[in-house]
């Protein structure tokens, strides 16, 4: 019997990861390859293409469907980027899903990087079950996601849950254009920056996590403002929301022990109107959440076919 599977992809502003996986989201193969972000749609998703033939041709299977996690705003309907940051070059407009739908000759699907985050592990990873959670990333941006009554919001315009980009964080310059937003403080390149500006080093925010703790007094306050930036972050979504339960991925958080010691401080200090506390977990699916999440939106909506092709392979009904 020829296998199924479903191939997922996570294109970053750096790295494109791929995986293929069974109808269960059982990671099979995976892969990752430099994301061309400077030359434009056609090169990012022929790179990603390319990562999805090359995991094919280790394991020849039915191809079922495919899902792509895609920086930036996107319209998931339409398959199409929406809008993205100044990192990507000719990204803004581009249909993906038609791209790879014309080039694999399979059902293609997109999603926002963030909201495929959020679906994976709600789907697979640390929040399984959990009928309302916050998803939120914390890498070279700050993205956000809704999981509400299981199932993903994304809102009428494919915006929501964006606390990266919401102001109120000070004044500082956001990669955006606006000023003040949560991804000023919280951010691996904010980090980077405000570090630079306290001691004139230049550092990434991982070097910046290693001299925090060395015991640098100067990184340890960049991450305890960025750790409490994040709690309220939290606790407005909580107040707006009453959604209690936050799952936190990306690079920042591979820091997770930095950055929890702040939040919980100020989440202790002031907890939710509700009186029930903020559960904060760090990814279980770490680096292949996009992708695993990617390929949980292909498998919901092929819907039956994906079921019937999963009762199958586990020598269901009607084998």
């Amino acid at each position: 019997m020829t296998r199924s599977v479903l191939a997922g992809v996570d294109i970053g502003g750096t790295t494109t990861q791929a995986v293929l996986c069974d109808p269960d989201l059982d990671v099979l193969h995976r892969v990752g390859v430099p994301t061309p972000a400077a030359d434009g749609g056609a090169a990012m998703v022929g790179a990603a293409l390319d990562a999805v033939r090359l995991l094919l041709g280790r394991t020849p299977a039915r191809l079922l469907g495919v899902g792509v996690g895609a920086a930036g705003v996107v319209d998931a309907r339409a398959g199409r980027v929406l809008v993205a940051s100044d990192s990507f070059r000719g990204w803004a407009g581009f249909g993906v899903t038609a791209a790879v739908e014309e080039a694999l000759g399979a059902p293609a699907f997109l999603d926002n990087d963030v909201n495929a985050f959020l679906r994976g592990e709600a789907t697979a990873g640390a929040v399984a079950g959990v009928p309302d959670a916050l998803g939120m990333t914390l890498g070279t941006g700050v993205g956000g996601a809704l999981w509400l009554d299981g199932r993903l919001y994304d809102g009428p315009h494919g915006a929501a849950g964006e606390l990266g980009h919401v102001p109120g964080f000070g004044d500082l310059p956001c990669t955006c254009g606006g000023r003040g937003h949560l991804e000023t403080l919280a951010s691996g390149r904010a980090i980077a920056a405000r570090y630079a500006a306290r001691t004139g080093l230049s550092r990434t925010a991982g070097e910046v996590a290693e001299a925090a703790v060395s015991g640098d007094g100067d990184a340890l306050a960049v991450y305890e403002a960025a750790g409490a930036a994040v709690a309220r972050a939290l606790l407005v979504t909580a107040g707006l929301l009453d959604v209690t339960t936050v799952v936190v991925g990306g690079g920042v958080s591979r820091s997770w022990a930095l950055l929890e010691r702040s939040i919980h401080a100020a989440l202790t200090a002031e907890p939710p109107v509700s009186g029930h506390p903020v559960r904060v977990l760090p990814s279980a699916l770490g680096a292949d959440a996009v992708a695993i999440g990617a390929a949980a939106r292909a498998r919901a909506e092929l819907g039956p076919l994906a079921d019937r092709v999963a009762e199958i392979s586990q020598g269901g009904p009607g084998d």
